[in-house]
């Protein structure tokens, strides 16, 4: 793979003269790769200019010609599968197991909005149940918000593009896309493929930079609509900032499982090894609390340990790595120094716990204090932590005392309990006999408290995207 460039996209052109650049590091071999060129005030001013002059027109294309778009990108995102698979391992430390799953979830979500292009559908009402409606009829259409603000993060750098332009082209909108800086070069990459399929020029703005370049963009009364997934701290500084504008918020987690002691251990193991530190846990919706009942306790963490200590961590570009590395090293250091806290604070370190460079060992901690930031933060990393409990309603108590609200698991073999379970915790998804690791694409997904603000899937994102206009007559047909 040829050295990467991540440019802006502004107008129809590539910007890269007399911009300022920024180096694109390997993080698992520290060496660099490319360079990412900067958007100026001034080039963002630009993007803001185009994308309202643009609106109409982006509106006026029909609901089948953004379908055909978008079907036709989802087969060439097929076509270059391995291509963009090995980009993000590239860029991002990603193994290729898990960016290679990446890619095949981003076809679909492209393919899911394009059906979802072909039912933006209204409805009738009749005036008749009120006594100043007789003979009135309204009807209802769905219209696009305008100009969609799509800002997304680098752990799932080309899915998460996905969700957020495929839902507002379908709509009709005009995006302008920021992109994590971290994954630059896959967002110049898939905006090219944007664009070879068909998708119009006037449609996508892309801008590289900042936290600077993002808060001119949410602050602009030009955008009308703010998509942003990443963490709690800038999705709150988005909602009071952003104006009177809409705002749609997928933000962190801690996300808890309860494994009751009639569960299947060996499934309940197996799925919490797999889906705590599969990317090395930076998702949202990663395991980091498992609450284990007391009884089966000694059992779970013994093969929990046996199975994580088979994965193997190693070069993100190696198809034999489950693990491969963090974004930066910075971010590593900071686990690390998560893990030395809850140790000092009382917690066993069952396995795991060593960094090297950007890559964190698989760690699991036996009963860390609730005070420590493995259990009330969001660790972003490759760290569960076994919490035990006596009582099912005691864990469900402490699977609700976090500020985070976005997915649960809960494993057992009693349909009341799990029902019970799911009734009770405060997420915005449940998982019976499963981990809060789980999510298909077309699926309602987000969260409750500060992990967020409205739902994605195409369907969901869609009626966020999208407002509901209505026309009147009076005296009926």
């Amino acid at each position: 793979m040829s050295e990467l460039k991540a440019l802006s996209y502004i107008g129809g052109e590539w910007l890269e003269e007399n911009r300022l650049q920024e180096s694109i590091i390997n993080p698992y071999s520290g060496e660099m790769i490319g360079a990412s060129y900067l958007a100026s005030k001034e080039d963002i001013e630009k993007a803001l200019s185009l994308a309202q002059h643009n609106k109409k027109q982006l509106a006026s294309i029909s609901a089948l010609e953004r379908s055909i778009v978008l079907k036709k990108a989802s087969a060439m995102l097929e076509e270059q599968k391995e291509y963009f698979a090995r980009l993000i391992s590239l860029e991002l430390g990603k193994p290729l197991k898990n960016t290679r799953d990446e890619v095949s979830r981003s076809i679909e979500t492209l393919e899911q909005s394009a059906e979802e292009a072909n039912r933006l559908i209204g409805e009738t009402i009749p005036g008749h149940v009120s006594s100043r409606g007789q003979g009135a009829m309204a009807m209802t259409f769905k219209v696009p918000v305008g100009v969609v603000l799509a800002i997304t993060p680098f752990n799932a750098p080309l899915n998460l593009i996905c969700h957020k332009v495929g839902p507002a082209f379908a709509s009709g909108n005009v995006i302008i896309l920021k992109p994590a800086p971290q994954a630059s070069a896959v967002a110049t990459a898939f905006v090219k493929l944007l664009l070879e399929a068909g998708f119009p020029e006037n449609g996508l703005q892309l801008i590289i930079g900042g936290v600077e370049a993002g808060r001119q963009l949410v602050t602009d009364e030009r955008t009308n609509l703010v998509s942003f997934t990443g963490g709690a701290v800038g999705g709150e500084h988005i909602s009071t900032s952003a104006g009177l504008k809409k705002v749609l918020l997928e933000l962190g987690g801690n996300g808890a499982t309860i494994v009751h002691h009639d569960a299947d251990i060996e499934q309940a193991t197996s799925l919490c090894a797999k889906t705590g530190f599969s990317n090395s846990g930076q998702s949202c919706i990663s395991v980091q609390r498992i609450y284990v009942h007391q009884q089966i306790l000694t059992s779970f963490t013994n093969r929990l340990k046996e199975k994580v200590e088979q994965l193997i961590v190693g070069d993100p570009l190696s198809s034999k790595s489950d693990i491969g590395c963090m974004v930066d090293v910075q971010a590593a250091k900071r686990v690390e120094a998560w893990i030395q806290e809850a140790e000092k604070m009382g917690a066993q370190i069952i396995s795991g716990g060593q960094r090297n460079g950007a890559s964190v060992i698989p760690t699991i901690l036996l009963n860390p204090p609730k005070q420590a930031k493995v259990v009330c933060e969001e660790v972003f990393g490759p760290v569960v932590s076994i919490l035990p409990y006596q009582d099912i309603n005691e864990a469900i108590k402490e699977a609700n005392d976090s500020r985070f609200g976005l997915q649960a698991g809960i494993f057992t073999n009693q349909l009341d309990v799990a029902l019970h379970v799911a009734k009770e915790l405060e997420t915005g998804g449940v998982i019976i006999n499963g981990t809060s690791n789980f999510r298909l694409d077309h699926w309602p997904y987000g969260g409750i408290k500060r992990s967020g603000i409205g739902r994605e899937g195409p369907r969901f994102a869609i009626e966020e995207m999208t407002e509901t206009k209505m026309v009147v007559i009076p005296n009926g047909i």
